[in-house]
């Protein structure tokens, strides 16, 4: 059925105006004032509302097999969750094992993902070099719509890295017209930390922020960008958490590199008072990774996205719950990384952001979904709002509160780090391409529902 959205104001990365949007066949057919269209359209009305692009979340990591347990956040969990939220697309990660071929594991990925409610993309992780991941890189790209692959820099002896890695898949990339994303932690310097806590009888969460300093993010850093400098590839930071990455990606940016950044609301809004609590599930549910910072260092990332400086916001959604968490109990390293957000993130980037003046409501749109559509090359198809575009649109309520609670969320999760906060600012209304996923509390979401989203190559046609 088509679908007119009447009495609301559209709001983009660049404009807010008030006009009437007309949906059929999946896209955006018509924007405008007295719209002629069909009698039997179904009309909602935005009156008091925003008409904004569905977020996209960059960086989420669905049913995850990782530190011997799988995430409990399955594809459709997550993306119904997601569209209660706001968001209308992810793009996850194909992680494949050291030795595992990546067309392998993007087939096993891609299988999981069949269930999803909202639309979905995937990155895909080296994680190791030889001969076929070079080919299979190119088949990605080329054939499956591939153009950006995820390199851990932390994790060792499973997934990280290392130098020769880097600069082999980099190259890589620049060949294909693909960008690299990295996780920018110094994995050798971690495990020396992990196993130096370790011996002085430290084995609570307070373990993790001190295992993990700054440094090991910042020297990172430092490293991955001054190898895509070296190389001339344009490189994608994930979770930024420091003020040194933060230093790092500007200096870059000023010396005219293509480098882009993306932050988390849990490290925006949450510090490392959090892994000092007394009930260790409390500390243990915060445990991800890069872990959460001090005043400055949040005070840092949010000055990065005033200035530019940082891009995107992402959640890094990977759910673990309390009892999988309990598996460190005697030992930090072996709590599962991971945390989940997906729900939350653009209420509490509108409340902590827009409302509070750090934002305009044109950067929180960029922030949640236009600038991750063009950095991922999918705009306009996505992130925008226009004649052809998809019809992925989120009813905005400024005004509207919502009490962030793990009784009520949509998540496979069995705490929520917000828990108790109230947010001014949320979804009334969530079209994934035309068709109502979430209406006024309700998840209208059909299993199967979201579509794989290829994304070209950088490369001119």
């Amino acid at each position: 059925m088509s679908v007119i959205i009447k009495n609301g104001q559209i709001l983009t990365h660049d404009e807010c105006y008030h006009a009437d949007i007309y949906c059929d066949q999946g896209v955006i057919q018509s924007i405008g004032n007295n719209l002629q269209v069909p009698k039997n359209s179904q009309i909602i009305d935005a009156s008091d509302q925003y008409i904004i692009p569905g977020g996209i979340d960059p960086h989420t990591h669905m049913e995850l097999p990782f530190m011997n347990a799988v995430s409990t956040e399955d594809f459709f969990s997550g993306t119904s969750a997601g569209l209660a939220g706001g968001n209308t697309m992810i793009i996850d990660f194909v992680i494949p094992k050291r030795g595992q071929p990546l067309m392998e594991a993007f087939h096993i990925w891609s299988d999981w993902a069949q269930k999803s409610a909202g639309d979905y993309s995937f990155h895909v992780a080296v994680t190791w070099w030889d001969k076929s991941v070079h080919a299979d890189m190119e088949t990605l790209v080329n054939e499956h719509g591939v153009n950006s692959f995820k390199h851990f820099m932390a994790y060792k002896d499973s997934i990280m890295a290392t130098d020769e890695i880097l600069i082999n898949s980099f190259s890589r990339c620049l060949e294909l017209g693909a960008i690299p994303t990295v996780h920018a932690e110094n994995g050798e310097l971690i495990a020396h930390l992990q196993q130096k806590l370790l011996a002085k009888g430290i084995t609570g969460p307070e373990g993790h922020p001190q295992s993990r300093p700054p440094e090991a993010e910042g020297e990172a850093a430092h490293r991955a960008l001054c190898i895509a400098k070296a190389l001339q590839t344009p490189v994608y930071l994930v979770h930024v958490s420091t003020a040194d990455a933060v230093d790092c990606i500007r200096y870059a940016r000023n010396q005219g590199h293509k480098v882009y950044g993306e932050c988390l609301p849990t490290h925006l809004l949450i510090d490392e008072s959090a892994y000092y609590q007394q009930d260790w599930y409390q500390a243990a549910a915060n445990v991800t990774s890069p872990p959460y910072r001090s005043e400055n260092h949040r005070q840092a990332l949010w000055n990065a996205l005033q200035s530019g400086d940082l891009q995107t916001t992402a959640t890094d959604h990977c759910c673990f719950c309390l009892e999988q968490k309990a598996a460190g109990k005697q030992d930090f390293t072996k709590i599962n990384n991971g945390t989940g957000c997906i729900e939350e993130r653009l209420s509490l980037m509108w409340d902590e952001g827009v409302r509070s003046g750090k934002l305009s409501k044109q950067d929180f749109v960029a922030l949640t979904s236009t600038n991750a559509a063009k950095i991922f090359n999918i705009y306009p198809r996505k992130g925008a709002i226009r004649v052809g575009s998809d019809a992925d649109l989120v009813l905005w309520d400024p005004e509207g509160t919502r009490t962030i609670s793990v009784k009520t969320h949509h998540q496979q999760l069995d705490f929520n780090l917000f828990e108790g906060k109230k947010v001014r600012g949320i979804p009334t209304h969530t079209l994934q391409r035309g068709r109502l996923a979430w209406k006024e509390g309700q998840l209208m979401t059909e299993r199967g529902f979201g579509r794989y989203i290829k994304r070209p190559s950088y490369r001119p046609q």
